[in-house]
């Protein structure tokens, strides 16, 4: 079924592919031919070999049936997308209305008659792969053979920047490529699980849009030198931060001095503010940071620097100094006097001590009560003006409740009465 249309038109006879497609579909259009689509078993497979020859004619007969065709893209393909879908509309004469990862939903036409489409030969047999020219040189990118051999050395030690899964969707593989070329001169990549045919394809896509120079594919692995050409992306890149080579250590001491020496720096070195060289000092003073010494640790002395700062960070944020507060200087040297009296140096205490003890603390127990209600007495003169007996009834509580009457007690009942099921 043609369409769709507005009401009153009808299909029209079309020969180019502007008359097929008919007039640009719109949003609500586009929600309505892909969302069922989306959990539609019915799909073409485009994988390592690209779009073939005889996946036209498999499009054109998913199209005799439905409006759009489903596309799942895997594979080498998927390096770039750009690249295939601009393939998928001119062979086919569709147009690219949804894409999703390496999903692509391709639209017909609103003029498309499945009589006038086409016609494809079946081919019966696979064609002779082309011959490429050689991908790894021994002296590429105008390196020497020496230089090209040390590059390749460094590359067996360098970690890859990412697995590549067998028959995956590689759509953000050259953006990390390019990512990872800012801070490295060699990106690896590791292609193990694949065949060697797909690695090179993608090695080779990666060579035109990165672009780059392949040194080696040894031990199913991509190694790759961004060249002599390369330029950043950035118009200046952002250095490294480290406190050595900002400076932080030195003027730490000397942040509240100003010198022009301060003033200038390098590229490796990066000038600190005063407010956070004083945040920098405060939470040194204060255990919250911690000053290595040492700044070429390995990862197990580095580990224990760490927890053993951190349990000296929570011993001293969790421990608070023990003091005593007294209404009266004199009692407090009096029951600490009686007290040192009472345990004696010969370790022997009788009834006789403890008695004393006890009344010492009663008598100043009840000095303090005593002084407690004198101030809440001055408290209630001095506020009697503001005093309202109205306040009374808003935090009155009503304790006059009979067990049962509650609300709560009234569910509990019909929870109780209602019968087992």
């Amino acid at each position: 079924m043609p369409g769709p249309f507005p009401m009153g038109q009808f299909p029209l006879e079309g020969k180019s592919r502007e008359e097929i497609l008919g007039e640009p579909l719109k949003k609500w259009e586009i929600h309505m031919l892909v969302k069922p689509m989306m959990s539609y078993n019915r799909q073409v497979n485009l994988g390592r070999d690209g779009l073939t020859h005889n996946m036209l004619e498999l499009i054109h007969s998913h199209w005799k049936r439905r409006r759009v065709c489903k596309i799942r893209c895997l594979g080498v393909p998927t390096v770039d997308m750009d690249n295939v879908c601009h393939h998928i509309e001119e062979k086919t004469g569709g147009k690219i209305i949804h894409r999703v990862g390496g999903v692509v939903y391709l639209f017909r036409g609103r003029n498309y008659n499945y009589s006038t489409r086409p016609q494809y030969p079946v081919m019966l047999w696979k064609p002779a792969a082309p011959v490429y020219p050689k991908l790894i040189q021994d002296a590429p990118g105008g390196l020497t053979k020496d230089e090209a051999d040390e590059l390749r050395m460094k590359g067996k030690s360098l970690l890859p920047i990412c697995k590549l899964a067998k028959n995956g969707v590689y759509t953000s593989l050259v953006k990390d490529v390019r990512d990872a070329f800012e801070g490295s001169i060699l990106v690896k990549i590791n292609c193990k699980g694949l065949d060697p045919s797909d690695y090179k394809k993608i090695g080779a896509k990666l060579k035109d849009l990165v672009p780059c120079v392949l040194l080696s594919f040894d031990d199913e692995q991509i190694l790759m030198w961004r060249g002599k050409d390369w330029k950043s992306r950035y118009p200046q890149p952002l250095p490294v931060f480290t406190p050595s080579k900002a400076n932080i250590v030195g003027n730490l001491e000397n942040s509240g001095e100003t010198d022009d020496n301060q003033y200038k720096h390098d590229g490796n070195m990066v000038n600190t503010s005063p407010k956070m060289l004083s945040l920098w000092k405060r939470a040194i003073q204060s255990s919250k940071a911690l000053l290595l010494d040492e700044f070429n640790l390995g990862p197990d002395a580095l580990l224990e620097k760490v927890e053993e700062f951190d349990t000296v960070s929570q011993a001293l944020e969790h421990s608070h100094p023990a003091f005593s507060l007294s209404s009266k200087e004199n009692d407090a040297e009096g029951s600490s006097a009686n007290f040192e009296n009472s345990y004696s140096s010969d370790g022997i205490h009788t009834e006789e001590d403890y008695a004393k003890f006890e009344d010492s603390y009663s008598s100043d127990a009840l000095q303090t009560e005593e002084e407690e209600e004198e101030e809440e007495e001055e408290d209630e003169d001095e506020n009697g003006d503001y005093y309202d007996d109205e306040d009374d009834d808003l935090y009155a509580v009503d304790t006059s409740a009979q067990p049962g009457s509650l609300p709560v007690d009234m569910i509990v009942k019909k929870l109780k009465q209602r019968p087992l099921e």
